[in-house]
């Protein structure tokens, strides 16, 4: 069985809904640690009210007793504290009154999925759009994000994020002897997650005037998994290549409009001889590569060395100096309406983007070492570093 979830619920409902397949038994959950992940969705500078409404945390309903998972599915719930607002409009069942007390929507905000869900959906109310794809469903996949992380714990893979710009703002490249431990503290201590100083003060002064100005502004995060095993993935299907499988799951993050690996699109500008990482061996560390410029992969596998990737983020769309559209009602050009939003949300999207990328790992982890139990699971894998070793 292969490792899958599905999420539900809308940004106004009553709460949003994961339910994960495909864990192995006897993993001992971490709640705190949990929360954690959902806890830092929730900061960084530039965030919208929401962010002071919501205190998102994870009650785990299915497939967990007394802290270890059984082999059934798990599910998650991540309750909506603003659904008290909320209850009459978004009630599974017809209320009376019109559009007023429907909160019908009509009027398609541009870079939204309001006009195009409308249009494939034949919905004339366009919160039937806009309540699904608004990224407060990345709550629930950082939930998911949260237990794929502690299984992989299990096998000393470690997983962290950080910001490489904002507004064109970019952050120095990371020191080459940070850990992850480091790196983990030193974003976890800043508001925009960069570790330097001066970068952090720039990108908050730039956060303030772009939200002054009524606009909203994008960047660029970067997400590093280390202590992987070679062989993740597979180059035999093009469906199985993992850097795919990742750079689809980081382009499905809202507002996510770009992805690279390792040096990425710099790779267009370099010979081959500095683009492609040398091979080497030695006793004590086995077969391992001279640089990683490739960011973790070859041929659609991980080849050891960390993975490295990147997300674009484009600016937020909803702006507090709205853009033209057009009310599907009338036809008539009007001045989109304004909805409470971030002017900046990429130090959160860099939690999002960790959480998904975490969850491709895992899943290509256990279709490699997959078993019922965790036992079984470490067996298979202890085995497979000795055979790698021995290689």
């Amino acid at each position: 069985m292969t490792l899958r979830y599905l999420t539900a619920g809308e940004t106004h409902g009553p709460q949003l809904t994961a339910i994960i397949e495909g864990l192995p038994s006897n993993l001992e959950l971490d709640f705190e640690a949990l929360n954690f992940q959902l806890q830092r969705r929730q900061k960084g500078h530039g965030r919208g009210r929401r962010m002071q409404i919501e205190q998102d945390t994870a009650q785990i309903v299915g497939g967990v007793r007394h802290g270890r998972t059984t082999g059934a599915p798990v599910a998650l719930i991540v309750a909506n504290n603003d659904w008290k607002h909320w209850t009459s409009v978004m009630n599974v069942e017809p209320i009376e009154g019109g559009d007023e007390a429907k909160r019908r929507v009509h009027r398609p905000r541009p870079g939204h999925a309001d006009l195009n869900g409308g249009i494939k959906y034949e919905q004339k109310d366009l919160r039937n759009i806009l309540e699904r794809s608004s990224a407060r469903e990345t709550a629930a996949r950082v939930a998911v994000g949260a237990v794929a992380r502690q299984l992989l714990a299990e096998f000393g893979i470690r997983v962290a994020g950080h910001v490489v710009s904002i507004g064109g703002i970019k952050a120095p490249p990371l020191p080459a002897d940070i850990s992850v431990d480091e790196l983990v503290e030193r974003t976890e201590a800043s508001s925009v997650r960069v570790i330097d100083a001066e970068t952090e003060r720039r990108m908050i002064e730039l956060i303030d005037k772009t939200k002054a100005d009524g606009d909203s502004i994008g960047g660029v995060v970067e997400c590093i998994v280390t202590g992987l095993p070679i062989g993740l993935g597979s180059h035999v299907q093009w469906d199985r290549k993992l850097d795919g499988r990742i750079a689809q799951a980081v382009v499905s993050i809202n507002a996510f409009k770009g992805v690279e690996i390792g040096i990425g699109f710099e790779a267009a500008d370099r010979p081959g001889s500095q683009v492609h990482d040398e091979i080497l061996y030695t006793e004590d560390k086995g077969y391992h590569r001279a640089s990683n410029r490739l960011g973790g992969f070859e041929g659609g596998m991980t080849n050891g060395e960390p993975i490295v990737v990147r997300g674009v983020m484009k600016p937020i769309p909803t702006l507090y100096k709205p853009l033209k559209s057009v009310d599907i009602d009338t036809r008539e050009p009007f001045t989109a309406q304004v909805e409470r939003s971030d002017a900046c949300a990429v130090p959160a999207a860099s939690v999002v983007m960790e959480s998904v990328v975490v969850w491709e790992v895992a899943k290509a982890f256990l279709e490699k070492f997959g078993g019922d139990s965790l036992e079984e699971i470490r067996a298979n894998y202890d085995n497979y570093v000795k055979q790698t070793r021995a290689y």
